[in-house]
């Protein structure tokens, strides 16, 4: 399984002469993959957080920074902003963030994207996030968000978010390919790349469907009568048993689920917005009311102690990011400095490629192509 990946914070910016190195590297790459496969296929390629990890390292980039998130969409945004490959990335770091909605706009009024795609490109903007920050509950707080789309309306988004306590980063991939096709909220992550695991609320797998149900059975209900459950959970989880039956499974204290729930003035707001929107889905649940991590945690606590109705507590599948880090160097040295010489040679190589390839020469893309053959086999498919 793909999706996630974890990243320490490192200080530092990258050098001038290094990010031109890194950007021409990354237009040689996506310019080469969308030649040979399509658009649609460099969709599928960044959905794979190992992928984007061995492109991030591939353009000479740290391998277990949280820029390598930042930075490398910034220059593939920038790529795809300057060529006409039928791809568009939108969104970005902090503020960028929020731009999305503008900006998918821009590329509706000139022309480039329907506005039927368009606005579904900007729903599905606002519930990925929502779901990486509400539904998906481990811990790291998103301050980034990038979507590539291309005219069909296919999307990735590639977000991340960070745990300021460990100074640590987390990378979220996302994808269309994935999806339930009638709620993208439904397991939309395509895997996992990180050191770190947690025990979060996931309300974004599947295993969580009967709880979700549960929860939107609840927002019907009056926000006195949800105060009440929040009380006898309160109750519940400082140790005092239930009267009737046996829990689903064991409350554990020191998992941050199932600390008591402050029953604050906002919450009761949020659920008193909720029941009076009544929402019909998990999606208009998101989107129509101000529902964020505490009110869906309250909520599950709820479903889980009360009806019985437990969500997962389970976070994504890890693998490490290293291996892809020999190709030219790294930014701070690591797994040695950046070697100008060879990165001149293969961009020069590359450039070559797509120079011929485009004037219907394909000897050395084919070559190039084979050159995979050699690959160790947990590395080939990607």
């Amino acid at each position: 399984m793909w999706g996630v990946a974890d990243l320490p914070l490192h200080s530092g910016h990258v050098p001038p002469w290094l990010y031109n190195v890194m950007k021409r590297m990354a237009r040689a790459i996506v310019k080469l993959l969308v030649l040979e496969y399509g658009p649609s296929h460099l969709l599928t390629r960044l959905s794979n957080p190992l992928w984007f990890q061995a492109l991030n390292n591939a353009i000479g980039m740290d391998w277990d920074s949280s820029g390598s998130t930042t930075v490398t969409t910034a220059i593939l945004r920038e790529v795809l902003t300057e060529e006409n490959l039928g791809v568009w990335a939108v969104g970005g770091k902090g503020a960028k963030s929020i731009e999305v909605p503008r900006e998918v706009n821009a590329l509706v009024d000139k022309g480039l994207i329907g506005s039927s795609i368009g606005s579904e490109l900007i729903r599905i903007s606002r519930l990925t996030a929502k779901t990486d920050s509400a539904l998906l509950q481990d811990g790291f707080s998103l301050y980034h968000h990038i979507i590539v789309f291309d005219e069909k309306g296919s999307w990735v988004v590639i977000q991340q978010g960070m745990n300021s306590s460990e100074r640590i980063a987390r990378r979220y991939h996302l994808s269309w390919e994935r999806v339930d096709p009638g709620d993208v909220t439904i397991e939309p992550h395509t895997g996992a790349l990180c050191e770190k695991t947690t025990i979060p609320l996931n309300l974004s797998a599947r295993e969580s469907l009967k709880s979700r149900k549960a929860i939107l059975d609840l927002v019907h209900e009056k926000p006195t009568k949800i105060a009440k459950y929040v009380h006898t959970v309160n109750a519940i989880i400082k140790g005092y048993r239930p009267l009737f039956g046996e829990l689903p499974r064991p409350v554990v204290t020191g998992i941050p689920y199932y600390r008591p729930v402050k029953l604050t003035e906002r919450l009761l707001k949020v659920l008193n917005e909720a029941y009076e929107v009544s929402p019909s889905s998990f999606p208009e649940l998101l989107l129509e009311t101000r529902a964020g991590p505490e009110t869906l945690r309250a909520l599950s606590l709820i479903s889980e102690l009360i009806y019985r109705e437990p969500p997962p507590l389970k976070d994504i599948e890890v693998y490490s990011p290293f291996k892809y880090a020999y190709t030219i160097g790294g930014k701070d040295g690591v797994p040695y400095p950046v070697k100008k010489q060879l990165a001149e040679e293969v961009l020069n190589e590359l450039y070559e490629i797509i120079r011929r390839a485009e004037l219907g020469y394909k000897d050395k893309l084919r070559a190039f192509r084979s050159l995979s053959n050699l690959a160790p086999p947990d590395i080939a498919p990607i």
